[in-house]
């Protein structure tokens, strides 16, 4: 399952989420968005747990929880077709 991970502290890095993530499960990647520009996270990103029970139970344990200083948002990430444009 991937999941998104929003309202990240720009102090959050891959391997903060991974710890976080792999308390209850396997983790397969986990990644910090940043700017191409600037390289700075944009304070999201996303993780993917291969097993979709552990990710659910993931989702649910860490949403609203407080990850360095911000409560984050945790849900399953749409399907990239699914998401509003920008423009």
């Amino acid at each position: 399952m991937n999941i998104y991970a929003g309202n990240l502290s720009y102090s959050v890095t891959d391997e903060d989420l991974r710890e976080a993530f792999s308390a209850f499960g396997e983790v397969s990647s986990a990644n910090v968005i940043s700017d191409r520009e600037s390289g700075r996270s944009k304070g999201f990103g996303f993780v993917e747990m291969p097993v979709d029970e552990e990710a659910k139970l993931a989702i649910e344990s860490l949403n609203g929880k407080d990850m360095k200083g911000r409560d984050v948002n945790i849900n399953e990430a749409r399907p990239k077709a699914d998401r509003p444009s920008r423009y």
